[in-house]
């Protein structure tokens, strides 16, 4: 159903708008969770360090396209909120055509340079069979987690997110029953813990072009819609591709821990890809938070109420710290126990090495809570060089405690780089927030708001980070608000539209 923000307790809403989103984070994660339990348990210890061992490298060209595919919804999100079908069709259109070129390049490029690269990242000799098979099958499938992406957002984009959630379930409880059937069953693999995802994703994908084609005429790209111009294209690529890079940056620190990592062992690097696991779903519940705020706070900025952002964010900083509070309890208390749900006996020293790293990071989310909730609030008012940059300090923060603390403490020391990073960008996003905290005070209130009735941008582009999911003004409009912040574009007009289209527009929202 169609969702706005701007009305009720800031508390509240958040709240309840996060649920859906942390039911899909939680569902995406299970996707890996299952591999890595029938892996490890099912192949070995070392089988499950060469999926390991491949989880940055898939992470740096899969998650550029999460990021950029995600990015293209937005100004589908912007047409529909306006009220615009014809912008909304055209925006769609152009999002396949960039998704297309970028699913052959993804296809085509990448197995060819998976073995290079691992061999660069120095994963261990006895790893790299495995970890080959594993990341050239993950390549080939990559345009199905791209496509799913993409219709995934733009479904959300028009206010669906339960539909979107539905088929990602669907997609983890097939991938499921592929892997119990292709690894232990046909003898498979990696291979075929791979293969499981890729056609889980490609079912995820057919049940989301049906769901567009016989529930959500608004979509429907019409023939003169694919004559997209190449401003169209500029547009998209001009939101998406920052967002990709945003991932990638991410994905950079990654690589560069795997690579102290593989020095350290196969042990290391399967302790860590099991913790890896755990730590995923925990921080699915701070992520969600934080993209919650980040749509709250765009939705009310285009409403004019600069007051509910306000309190808002200071209460989504609260829940969050609560939260980690809690998750972090549940970690330390019973890391162990979790752990060894995803390796043999006899495996004592990975369980040993894997629950450190859940203790470590167990009792600093609040931290990384804090740092969600503020950069998604900043996303959300349109300010995207401060993410950005709190991005780039991740990665030195990342890298630096990987390669100086790593050679100097081991696995410990690589254990430390995530909390570093977090603090390094929290050190950034709280003075930056501030500043925006105070801006908000000289806007004036709209009573009642203005936001049109078709602003229902319920999750916005999903499917990864923060920085991935938020929902920002029209980067595009020139100029700024007369009260905002020099950096902040202007609010743009909506556009006249057709009695036709926003008839259509209106058939639409009534049918989710």
């Amino acid at each position: 159903m169609p969702k706005v923000l701007t009305a009720g307790s800031p508390w509240r809403v958040i709240l309840l708008f996060a649920v859906p989103l942390l039911i899909g984070n939680v569902v995406q994660q299970l996707y890996h969770v299952a591999d890595a339990m029938v892996v490890g348990r099912v192949l070995g210890v070392e089988a499950l360090a060469a999926v390991g061992a491949t989880g940055a490298l898939t992470f740096l060209l899969l998650g550029f396209t999460w990021g950029m595919t995600s990015g293209f919804a937005i100004p589908t999100a912007q047409a529909f909120g306006a009220g615009d079908a014809a912008g909304v069709r055209r925006s769609v259109a152009a999002g396949t055509i960039l998704s297309a070129i970028g699913s052959l390049v993804l296809t085509v490029g990448a197995p060819f340079v998976a073995e290079p690269a691992l061999r660069l990242l120095q994963t261990p000799e006895n790893l790299l069979e495995d970890a080959t098979t594993f990341t050239v099958v993950t390549f080939l499938g990559g345009s199905t987690m791209m496509f799913f992406n993409f219709l995934s957002a733009v479904i959300r984009a028009i206010g669906d997110s339960r539909t979107p959630l539905v088929f990602l379930t669907i997609s983890c409880l097939l991938n499921i029953v592929l892997v119990l059937g292709l690894v232990p069953v046909l003898g498979m693999g990696v291979g075929g813990a791979a293969l499981a995802t890729v056609i889980s994703q490609g079912v995820s994908v057919a049940l989301c072009l049906a769901y567009v084609v016989k529930r959500v005429p608004v979509l429907h790209v019409h023939r003169e819609d694919w004559r997209v111009t190449r401003e169209d294209l500029v547009r998209h690529l001009r939101i998406g591709v920052p967002m990709g890079f945003q991932m990638s940056i991410i994905a950079i620190g990654t690589l560069a821990v795997q690579v102290r990592l593989n020095a350290l062992g196969p042990d290391a690097v399967a302790a860590y890809t099991t913790a890896a696991r755990v730590d995923g779903l925990a921080v699915a519940l701070l992520q969600s938070l934080g993209l919650a705020v980040s749509t709250f706070v765009a939705q009310n900025h285009g409403a004019g109420r600069p007051d509910r952002i306000r309190t808002g964010v200071v209460q989504g900083v609260w829940m969050s710290v609560v939260g980690s509070v809690l998750l972090g309890a549940v970690l330390v208390t019973g890391g162990a126990q979790i752990v060894r749900l995803f390796v043999g006996p006899g495996e004592d020293q990975v369980v040993g090495m894997a629950a450190h790293f859940l203790h470590v990071n167990g009792v600093l989310y609040a931290i990384l809570g804090v740092l969600f909730v503020l950069r998604g609030a900043l996303q959300g008012l349109g300010h995207t060089g401060v993410p950005t940059v709190t991005g780039v300090i991740e990665l030195v923060m990342r890298v630096g405690a990987a390669i100086v603390l790593g050679a100097s403490f081991g696995f410990t020391g690589v254990v430390w780089a995530n909390p570093l990073a977090w603090l390094g960008a929290v050190a950034l996003l709280v003075p930056a927030y501030l500043k925006a905290h105070r801006n908000l005070e000289s806007e004036p209130v709209l009573v009642g708001g203005h936001a049109p009735e078709t602003m229902v941008l319920e999750g916005g582009p999903h499917e990864g980070s923060a920085v991935m999911d938020a929902v920002v003004p029209d980067v595009d409009a020139v100029g700024t608000h007369p009260t905002a912040g020099h950096d902040e574009p202007a609010r743009p007009e909506a556009e006249a539209v057709p009695e036709t289209d926003r008839a259509e527009l209106t058939d639409a929202g009534c049918r989710h």
